[in-house]
């Protein structure tokens, strides 16, 4: 007989199966968090695409991609995608003078002209004693100017170019360095008179005939403007050796005749032009005169001195107005000095020794009718002459950056409101969005925006770059509000109208209406957004593109139907689904002035440590302000002498014969409503 004490879990069998049945326990735990990966892989997703902007580097490539075949269509050929966005920040450009701001051609510029003879005979008399054949630029400037400007030599037939009608050549003597000048004997055939006539160095047709002082000065005058002359001299009719002075005729490679309005255009678009030739300095200084250019120019004495030191030499070039006698390394060194000053230079260039600067440049360009070598070398190539289709391209790279930045700015910030808005509901509540609505955000809104890269963009006045800081801070303040915005549509409807989150709930039984809710309002309000950022004032202050407009609003109705009819997600009234979209368009005009302020105190305070933390930077940007404002001060200065210049020339031109002024002028008024007259 025996005596129980103790039984069941009290028995050390019982104790060993309760060890046992904890440690099942345990392993029992582990197992539904193995079985759930992939449970836990859908949040993961959803977050892990808020946090990648996948669509960022495909909307730039193609941006750029559509904004160089845009370019090509203006004669401007990239080579080099990324040159694109760095022709949009070009600050200088070095632009070289032959045959890109002048015509590359010896043309007849203002003549002198002795008494008694007129400009059509004094081309006609250097026509008469030009050498036939010669290919000489200078014969052939004579010439030209000659068949086009004398009526005797116009209207002659096409068949007739070697007969001068009216005149005979008797006898020609070319031209010899010895004597310097070419001689003929012409037989007039309508009075039988004989003539001879001579063209040459100027200083010879002075002594030729004796002296003549008016013409000295003349020719002097020419050669300190870097005009080259030419005298012409005949003599008496019947006679051999009285010799009179026609006139001197200037010669000059003149500038393209949109060149200053360009350089105009450049000056205002922030880019500060540079002239380099090889030609001498008198000749530079002549051409930046006509061009509007300023006068500083230096000649290689300045470029390559070894007694001033580094910064001297560096301000020397970003003061400089244009550089003459360069050779290829003087290019080379330019290039390199502007750039360690932190500027993007842009290089022009057509000859094999332009190859080197148009390599170091950071834009090199070929121009119209380059060599092989300099086109090779560069990284967009220019298929029309001049400097105007430059203007062109920097104009169209300066829109592809501004749909490159505004895409950037929208993309930031929605990834911004994504992340944190998934993060906090995913961790909080376990809710997020099913994955069939989260590939419809992704396909709509991200393929939807690929139509920026058409989108009437806002040039900037000013070169573009990347103003990381600013980016940075305006997408996180815009992500911010737009997750509070999201957060307030989240817990009005989950608190006051009861949609609950169900994360666990299966079945058509269980009212999915928040997932359409928030579908609806994350697919609009962070879309209406790219309205905004794709310009630094107002949106409606620059139209969209008409396809960009039926894009973005397009996708938009499509989600706004979806949750009204219920196609992939629940429907919900119709009154709500409108409220959640008119209030989305509401919170985006909201942000929108935001955003400008933002653009506004950034511009005025940019000095400041919150724009700017760091101490030598606050210092850049101080200079760089009171430097803008000394710049508009000379602007607005220049501009009142031009408009005092204008009053003065019509004033001049109203005198009288006795020299009084004609009253009244009151149709001549300046910006303050006083008369012209009484206000000079």
């Amino acid at each position: 007989m025996a005596i129980v004490t103790k039984t069941g879990g009290n028995t050390y069998v019982g104790v060993a199966a309760h060890l046992i049945a904890n440690t099942q326990f345990i392993t029992f735990r582990n197992d539904p968090i193995r079985g759930q990966v992939l449970k836990i892989l859908g949040p993961v997703l959803i977050l892990a695409v808020a946090a990648i902007p996948v669509g960022l580097p495909t909307v730039c490539s193609v941006t750029m991609a559509v904004g160089a075949r845009g370019l090509a269509s203006k004669k401007v050929i990239v080579k080099r995608l990324a040159a694109v966005e760095e022709m949009s920040a070009l600050s200088v450009l070095c632009s070289d003078k032959t045959g890109t701001l002048t015509k590359n051609e010896l043309t007849f510029d203002e003549p002198y002209l002795c008494d008694g003879y007129s400009d059509e005979d004094l081309l006609l008399y250097s026509y008469l004693a030009s050498e036939f054949g010669a290919n000489d630029p200078i014969e052939m400037a004579v010439r030209s100017a000659a068949e086009h400007q004398v009526p005797l030599l116009r209207n002659r037939p096409a068949t007739q170019t070697h007969i001068i009608p009216g005149y005979e050549i008797n006898d020609f003597k070319p031209f010899n360095p010895s004597v310097k000048y070419t001689q003929a004997a012409v037989w007039n055939t309508e009075n039988n008179t004989s003539f001879l006539v001579a063209k040459g160095a100027p200083q010879v047709m002075v002594k030729l005939v004796g002296g003549h002082d008016p013409a000295v000065k003349a020719y002097i005058s020419m050669a300190k403007r870097g005009l080259r002359a030419l005298g012409v001299a005949r003599t008496v009719a019947g006679t051999q050796d009285q010799w009179q002075l026609v006139g001197l005729i200037s010669l000059l490679d003149p500038p393209r005749e949109d060149s200053a309005e360009t350089i105009a255009r450049c000056q205002k678009m922030g880019i500060d032009v540079k002239m380099v030739t090889g030609d001498q300095q008198i000749i530079a200084k002549e051409i930046s005169r006509r061009l509007g250019l300023g006068r500083v120019i230096l000649d290689a004495s300045h470029i390559v001195n070894p007694d001033l030191p580094d910064y001297e030499i560096s301000d020397r070039f970003y003061k400089a107005d244009g550089f003459a006698e360069v050779t290829p390394e003087h290019k080379f060194k330019i290039v390199d000095v502007l750039q360690k000053r932190g500027l993007l230079v842009g290089m022009t260039g057509d000859g094999v020794n332009d190859a080197p600067a148009l390599k170091k440049a950071n834009v090199g360009i070929a121009v119209h009718g380059c060599t092989d070598a300099a086109r090779s070398a560069a990284d967009i190539v220019l298929m029309a002459p001049g400097l105007s289709t430059i203007i062109e391209g920097v104009l169209a790279s300066r829109a592809i950056f501004q749909r490159m930045r505004s895409y950037a700015l929208y993309r930031i910030t929605s990834t911004i409101h994504f992340l944190i808005f998934f993060f906090v509901v995913v961790l909080v509540y376990d809710w997020s969005l099913p994955a069939k609505l989260l590939i419809l955000i992704c396909i709509l809104n991200d393929a939807a925006t690929l139509v920026i890269a058409v989108d009437n963009a806002q040039v900037s006045t000013k070169p573009d770059k990347w103003r990381v800081g600013q980016l940075i801070f305006l997408s996180c303040l815009l992500g911010l509000l737009l997750t509070g915005l999201s957060f307030g549509h989240f817990y009005y409807f989950y608190l006051v109208k009861d949609y609950q989150p169900y994360p666990e709930a299966e079945g058509d039984d269980v009212d999915r209406r928040l997932d359409s809710i928030m579908y609806l309002h994350i697919s609009s309000a962070p879309h209406f957004l790219i309205f905004s950022t794709r310009l630094t004032g107002y949106f409606w202050e620059n139209i969209p593109s008409l396809l960009f407009i039926i894009v973005i609003i397009g996708t938009q109705v499509v989600a706004l139907l979806m949750v009204i009819f219920g196609w992939l997600t629940p429907a919900v009234p119709v009154t709500q689904a409108l409220a959640v979209f008119g209030i989305s368009f509401i919170s985006c005009v909201i942000l929108d002035v935001i955003k400008v302020q933002v653009f506004k105190f950034w511009t005025i305070g940019a000095e400041s440590p919150i724009c700017a933390p760091f101490g030598p930077r606050r210092r850049m940007l101080k200079k760089r302000k009171q430097t803008l404002i000394q710049q508009e001060r000379v602007w607005k200065n220049i501009k009142q002498i031009q408009d005092l210049g204008l009053k003065a020339k019509v004033v001049i031109a109203l005198r009288d014969a006795d020299g009084k002024i004609p009253p009244p002028l009151t149709a001549y008024e300046d910006g303050w409503g006083r008369n012209s007259i009484d206000s000079m």
